[in-house]
């Protein structure tokens, strides 16, 4: 990781990540073992005329320690000034920056009720900020940088040193790092991803269809009024465009809450709460999973699930070519952020109310009464496979191939 290279992947997150403007604030909340690419990215903000850099540092190996020697009780309180915080990043209007950093099993063998607590009083105390977030009132990007232990887990047959020359390759080239102009290249690779989002927009969508050849058969409605985003968002409260994770290879939108019926397996593992989960199915019916197993993470699967009643059912859809960027390294990075944009993928619990019409701006009855899905989790699984199928049914009855053998046909 040399450093001109990490001066381009700042400069790239800062630009067309979170796209700060003269004289804005940018918040970076990060791992203290990235702190030199922190420093590069506080040097592009700086270039760009910010008001301030703020960063929000955290340890994972800390933060194990607290979970191991914490009561459930007391990871369950969420300190005054923390809400505060984000209030305070609301009010200034921030650009906020998330750089992910750690190791995919940190919290192997840690109690996963515990973690689920925590979450859980984080993600009730924060729903304000989250809220400002997932309706894009706040410009937000999330991105990568390697970690050690992250990068034995995707190469466990190399040294350190090769495995993290290995894995920072590997996130270059998904985020385009590789080309003679990244941001040039971003913004060629956002059109065809509009264009996609338009195409489904404009059909009027009554429901889709997956099948394959691991057991997914699964139908599940669209809500009318429903958005596919993808590639460039705009921010809702200044119309200035963003891009909310980097890698993104997909196009998503949110479901009718209540309609999904059949079963989904799982094609990838998923770290969730620093721990992996690993061949799991769920069947739905009537929009709720009422049945599940796996093979790996079973508990942490089952915290996840019985975080509220929102979080058994799914709030977002994700549509992903097979042969993506990500996919075409043939790696399994452990990571959501990487695994999901190698791969179609659905989300349990919360909902992304940009993707309805006018849902930026309507309360969560109103969303839910729209039939979109509220939780305080939002978990995204991987579905796509190399034969996956996914068929469109039209609000006139007519039916649209939108997969054929895991790849878009549209």
């Amino acid at each position: 990781m040399d450093k001109k290279s990490l001066k381009k992947y700042a400069e790239l997150l800062v630009e067309k990540g979170v796209n700060l403007q003269k004289g804005q604030t940018l918040v970076v909340a990060a791992p203290v073992g990235a702190a030199d690419f922190v420093g590069e990215i506080a040097r592009a903000a700086y270039r760009r005329k910010a008001a301030n850099v703020e960063i929000l540092w955290s340890d994972p190996a800390v933060a194990r320690m607290g979970y191991r020697y914490r009561t459930k009780s007391s990871l369950s309180v969420v300190p005054e000034w923390v809400v505060a915080q984000r209030r305070h990043y609301i009010d200034e209007k921030v650009a906020y920056l998330s750089v992910l950093s750690e190791d995919p099993e940190i919290l192997k063998g840690i109690d996963p009720e515990k973690v689920a607590a925590a979450r859980r009083a984080r993600s009730k105390a924060l729903a304000e900020f989250r809220e400002y977030t997932s309706s894009n009132k706040i410009r937000w990007c999330i991105a990568a940088y390697p970690e050690k232990a992250w990068a034995k887990k995707m190469f466990p047959g190399l040294p350190q040193r090769e495995a993290m020359k290995r894995q920072w390759e590997a996130i270059a080239r998904t985020v385009r790092l590789d080309e003679e102009d990244p941001i040039a290249a971003w913004e060629e690779h956002q059109k065809n991803l509009e264009r996609r989002c338009a195409l489904l927009n404009g059909a009027k969508i009554r429901s889709f269809t997956y099948r394959n050849g691991i057991g997914t058969d699964f139908t599940i409605g669209m809500p009318k009024g429903y958005l596919f985003c993808g590639g460039a968002e705009k921010g809702a409260l200044d119309g200035v465009p963003f891009t909310a994770n980097m890698p993104t290879e997909e196009v998503f939108s949110c479901p009718d809450r209540a309609t999904a019926n059949g079963r989904l397996v799982a094609s990838k593992p998923l770290c969730r709460n620093g721990q992996i989960i690993d061949g799991f199915w769920f069947e739905f019916r009537d929009g709720k999973v009422v049945d599940y197993g796996a093979e790996q993470g079973l508990s942490n699967l089952k915290s996840i699930l019985d975080t509220d009643e929102g979080s058994r059912r799914l709030g977002e859809i994700a549509l992903v070519g097979y042969h993506s960027p990500v996919q075409s390294l043939g790696l399994m990075f452990y990571e959501t952020l990487f695994d999901e944009n190698a791969s179609c993928h659905f989300a349990l619990g919360d909902c992304y109310p940009c993707c309805l019409e006018g849902g930026g701006d309507m309360t969560e009855e109103q969303l839910k009464e729209r039939g979109l899905n509220h939780s305080l989790e939002h978990v995204d699984f991987m579905v796509g496979t190399e034969d996956l199928s996914v068929t469109a049914e039209t609000e006139s009855g007519e039916r649209l191939t939108v997969f054929e053998n895991g790849d878009w046909v549209i």
